[in-house]
Order: structure tokens, then C-alpha cells, then sequence
């Protein structure tokens, strides 16, 4: 087979072409780096020059992110800033490695205009064109939910299907599955899904967000606050799941802030010397929805519901063990007392009479026998 070989004047010709389409890109840059965000358009001519510049010269470095690191970041754009500006402090954020060649690229394609002020949340793996799209909401109309402690995740979906017409069974869906690309999901068992993940917190989106923009923002919310603490489950010789699964059922039976340490060593206490959990919130969780009484959590357990044979082992009265996974999304606050349970030897609790929302706490079970409620 033939080689064509370029000649020595086609190659020079090339390399000079070559070196003009590079040299004129930089020289662009340079003309563009005081423009402001209202500044009048690029020319016919300067737009030719650019396209050639990015497509040919730059654009697996437009594609390539600065990093595989998906932690999620703040980034605020301040009213009036320029797009030197813009980019220049994306690069000191380490988001982008060439502020220049951010700039020629929202210039050329005219984003430069559509970047509002706000605070935006980007990740070192988005690359340059991800990282462009996504400052274009910044001013936005916005829509805003709250969702409490202690839901699972088939209520979650309901409350976004009710506030903000997104699809519960989409939601639900997209939830059932944990292949999202955040550290904290990757060592999960296979049948897992982001039960306990969904944080627990109030959420500002862009009006009409789909259910997948509403789970990663509960995602990033939950790896900026929740998955630094975890480094701590080792501590406790536990696993990151394992904590999030116990900080469920505490979720479910603390109502006084004061008694979720107190909750959380009962339970630890209980796993230390092999003695069942026996939490009425795993048994709740295994029986499902209830329709007569229109909950996911059977209010009035009976002797028969706590016997309940749960083929997924969620029934801590059945399975002696922790369950295959958390049973609920936990606050802050009940994650916390886990990593760090009150000091206790305390094997039982029971609530109060006065139904005031407090337990009693005891260390042996005839005493927990002497608190019940007659």
C-alpha cells in the first residue's frame, strides 16, 4: 500500500498555519480579556478564527475536566463581573485549568450574555462546556421545597409530586438504582438503593425541575454535609451504611433533639452483645403502605405485624441483625449521635405515659417491664 507523504514546503506550509491559527487564538484571548458580559459581539471574521481555534487546537481541552473528582462546589458570580473575571476565579477554584480558554469558548458561542450573578453548584469532573450550561440559570425563577426527617423514600416522591408535579414513579425510579457517579454509593451492596441518601433539608431548583435535577441536588447536598462525617464510622468499626441505617431507625423513634444520643446508644448497646435490635420502625417499614390508614407507617402494631416474616429482613423483631439497609433519610442531627452516642448501658426504652414524646430508659428488662404504660 502507497504512503502519501507530505512534502517539506505542504508540511511548512502546514506547521506556519498551524502556528498563525494558534498565535491568532492567543492574540483574541487577550483582545477579549476585559470584556464585560454586555459587550458587543464578535465579528464574522473573529468567530471563524475562534471556531478553527477551539475545534482544531483545543477541543480535547475543552472536553477533558480538570479532574474525575465529583464533589460538588459552590460557585458564586457576583453582579457586574466580567467574563475575565468569571473565568480567572473557575480556574483559581481549580474548575477549570485555562481561563482563557473558557472565556473564548462562552464568547464564541454566545453564553457570555446568559451567565447571570448567583451561586451555582459545579463539580471539579464537569468539563468546559458543562461547566458554561451550567451558569446559565443562575437567575432563574426558582421553586423551593422542604423535606423533613425521617421520610422514605416512597413519601419523598410523593411530596415532589405534589408540590412540584414531579412524577413519584419516576422519582421513585431513578431512586431504586444507586450507579451515580458520587464516592459514598460505590461500596453499597448491589441491591441497594438511595433509601437514607435522599438529605433531609430545604431545596431552592430552577422552576420545573425534572427528578433527575431533584436527586442529584439531594446527592450533592448529602455529600457536602453527611459524607465527611462518615470518616468516623471507623471509629465504631462500622461502615458508612452501616451508621446510616442505625441514624434511620433513631430518625424514626427520637422526637426530643436531647434523647437521640441516648436512642443511638441504646441500639449500639443492644449490637455489641448480640441481642435484636427490636425497633418498631423496622417492623413499620417492612409492612409497607397501609391504605386504611393512608400512611407508610402502621400506627397500633400488633403481636402478629411484629412476627411479620419480612423476605427483605427489615423486621429487627424477625432478623436479630441490623437490616439490609436504612429504612428512612436521617437528619443531621440523629447521624450525628450515632457517631457520637451518649455514654450509656441502657438495653430498653419505652415512651412515656404522658405521651409528651419522651422515653423512660432501663437496663434490665424487668425494670423496662415497671415503665409500661398500664
Amino acid at each position: 500500500m502507497r504512503r502519501h507523504r507530505l512534502s517539506p514546503l505542504r508540511l511548512a506550509i502546514f506547521v506556519a498555519a498551524l502556528a498563525a491559527l494558534v498565535w491568532a487564538g492567543a492574540l483574541l484571548s487577550q483582545q477579549l480579556s476585559g470584556a464585560t458580559l454586555t459587550n458587543t459581539r464578535l465579528s464574522s471574521l473573529d468567530k471563524t478564527v475562534i471556531g478553527a481555534y477551539l475545534d482544531l487546537i483545543r477541543n480535547n481541552d475543552l472536553r477533558r475536566p480538570v479532574s474525575n473528582d465529583p464533589t460538588p462546589q459552590q460557585f458564586v458570580v457576583n453582579p457586574g463581573e466580567s467574563v475575565n473575571q468569571i473565568a480567572r476565579n473557575l480556574q483559581a477554584a481549580g474548575l477549570v485549568r485555562d481561563a482563557d480558554l473558557f472565556r473564548l469558548y462562552v464568547r464564541y458561542y454566545d453564553l457570555d450574555v446568559k451567565i447571570n450573578a448567583g451561586i451555582f453548584t459545579l463539580r471539579p469532573n464537569m468539563n468546559i462546556p458543562q461547566i458554561a450550561q451550567a451558569l446559565q440559570r443562575g437567575m432563574a425563577e426558582e421553586v423551593q421545597i422542604t423535606i423533613p426527617e425521617g421520610k422514605r423514600l416512597e413519601e419523598v416522591a410523593e411530596l415532589l409530586e405534589q408540590q412540584l408535579g414531579i412524577s413519584a414513579d419516576e422519582f421513585t425510579r431513578l431512586a431504586r438504582r444507586t450507579n451515580y457517579s458520587y464516592p459514598f454509593l460505590k461500596d453499597l451492596p448491589a441491591d441497594a438503593s438511595l433509601e437514607g441518601f435522599l438529605f433531609p433539608d430545604t431545596y431552592r431548583l430552577p422552576l420545573n425541575p425534572t427528578a433527575l435535577d431533584v436527586l442529584l441536588k439531594m446527592l450533592d447536598n448529602y455529600g457536602q454535609r453527611v459524607a465527611p462525617l462518615m470518616e468516623q464510622a471507623d471509629l465504631q468499626g462500622r461502615t458508612p451504611y452501616q451508621v446510616l441505617t442505625i441514624a434511620s431507625i433513631v430518625e424514626r423513634e427520637a422526637v426530643l433533639p436531647q434523647e437521640r444520643p441516648i436512642i443511638a446508644s441504646v441500639y449500639l448497646n443492644r449490637l455489641k452483645i448480640g441481642m435484636a435490635l427490636q425497633a418498631d420502625p423496622t417492623t413499620q417499614y417492612a409492612l409497607g403502605y397501609q391504605a386504611d390508614q393512608q400512611s407508610w407507617w402502621k400506627r397500633g402494631l400488633t403481636l402478629e405485624d411484629l412476627r411479620y416474616a419480612d423476605p427483605a429482613g427489615y423486621n429487627t423483631y424477625v432478623n436479630p441483625a441490623l437490616p439490609p439497609g436504612p429504612i428512612a433519610s436521617p437528619g443531621l442531627s440523629s447521624i450525628q449521635a450515632v457517631l457520637a452516642p451518649a455514654q450509656t448501658e441502657y438495653l430498653y426504652f419505652v415512651a412515656n405515659c404522658n405521651q409528651d414524646g419522651g422515653h423512660q430508659f432501663s437496663l434490665t428488662f424487668e425494670e423496662h417491664q415497671s415503665k409500661l404504660c398500664r
